[in-house]
């Protein structure tokens, strides 16, 4: 914070979830800056620099208060523990003058904002953003906490709440039909190759970087030996993919203009089968991937898919099951994943019968 406010004359912001959160930000700064370089106002709670930035230190609690200004810089603490309105009023305040926003706090939970713009970011679907996690083992190796105290904390506090506040592990909250454990099981490096089976999902095109076209190829051991996810003119789309997938057998998304992607890869050698999507083919293609991933029949490295598969969830609507990811994230990975799987059960390549 103190960094950008010494660049140039300019408004920056530290918002917590309350005021009391904000004092602590505001008290540690004061200690941090020589007596003689700024001016502290208690009652607004500002610092005003010798340059004539001025840091204000602000309650999230109610986003409506922070509308109406330009704000060239601003950290949001704890963020997990904001209303997302708060995040929407905080964007929209860096938009004249393209500011900095660093976004920081503990993990809680995966039904938030905070959890989906750190997948958004991880996955680099949020252009000119950075993901960055430190745990526990980070500040012992910083030399921040002692072993000894993390140790004391691992055994007073329940396994979740250690995991969220020291790993920076989200909670499995019921929602994920894969299992959050049963994914981390099945995490293994890249498998050898040559692929049996490939599954492609298709770039549905609806907003630059929001999509992606993805390719999973499986061995016979049923582990990922290809996988390529990458954004590209429909044209461009079939070179590569018929470059990467050879003419090994491959599933690939044909719901909507991918039924036209389908029909030009026919043309030219390989085998080709399309699959369209809709609630009930893509649940037959998800309760088959659940039962690979909790049987551990199923490999994949670390990455976009498992992040995409621990973000994954499913819900009961009035039509019946709905399976997707979560606002604002993508699923690319999954139902990539997930046609591979379903035509290596289904025998899609040569010789190949599994359950």
């Amino acid at each position: 914070m103190l960094e950008q406010a010494f660049k140039k004359t300019c408004i920056c912001w530290w918002i917590a979830p309350t005021y009391a959160q904000a004092k602590i930000a505001f008290r540690r700064i004061k200690r941090a800056l020589p007596a003689d370089i700024y001016s502290a106002n208690e009652s607004e709670l500002t610092i005003t620099l010798v340059n004539g930035s001025i840091i204000f230190f602000k309650s999230g609690e109610k986003p409506d208060n922070l509308y109406g200004e330009d704000v060239s810089a601003c950290v949001m603490d704890e963020a997990t523990r904001m209303r997302e309105e708060a995040w929407h009023a905080v964007r929209s305040t860096l938009t004249a003058t393209e500011g900095p926003v660093r976004i920081i706090g503990n993990v809680k939970g995966r039904h938030n904002w905070c959890y989906r713009l750190a997948r958004m970011a991880e996955a680099r679907d949020l252009p000119n953003s950075h993901y960055a996690k430190l745990t526990s083992k980070d500040a012992v190796e910083g030399g921040i906490l002692s072993a000894e105290e993390v140790e004391d904390a691992r055994n007073a506090l329940p396994p979740d709440v250690f995991k969220e506040l020291y790993l920076a592990e989200a909670t499995e909250d019921g929602s994920n039909p894969f299992g959050i454990k049963a994914i981390a099981d099945c995490v293994a490096p890249i498998g050898v190759g040559p692929a049996v089976a490939w599954g492609w999902d298709l770039a549905r095109g609806k907003k630059t970087g929001a999509d992606w076209t993805v390719g999973t190829g499986l061995n016979e051991g049923r582990t990922v030996c290809g996988f390529d996810r990458f954004q590209a003119p429909w044209n461009l789309q079939v070179a590569r993919i018929q470059w990467l997938t050879g003419t090994v057998s491959a599933l690939i998304d044909s719901t909507g203009v991918g039924d036209a992607i389908v029909e030009a890869l026919q043309q030219g050698p390989g085998s080709w089968e399309g699959y369209n999507f809709t609630a009930q083919s893509k649940q037959v293609l998800m309760e088959g991937l659940a039962l690979s991933i909790q049987r551990g029949l199923i490999h994949f490295p670390d990455g976009p898919i498992v992040n995409e598969l621990e973000a994954f969830e499913y819900e009961y609507t009035r039509t019946g099951v709905r399976y997707s990811a979560p606002e604002g994230l993508n699923d690319d990975c999954v139902c990539s994943l997930a046609l591979a799987n379903h035509h290596f059960r289904a025998g899609g390549a040569p010789r190949l019968r599994y359950l």
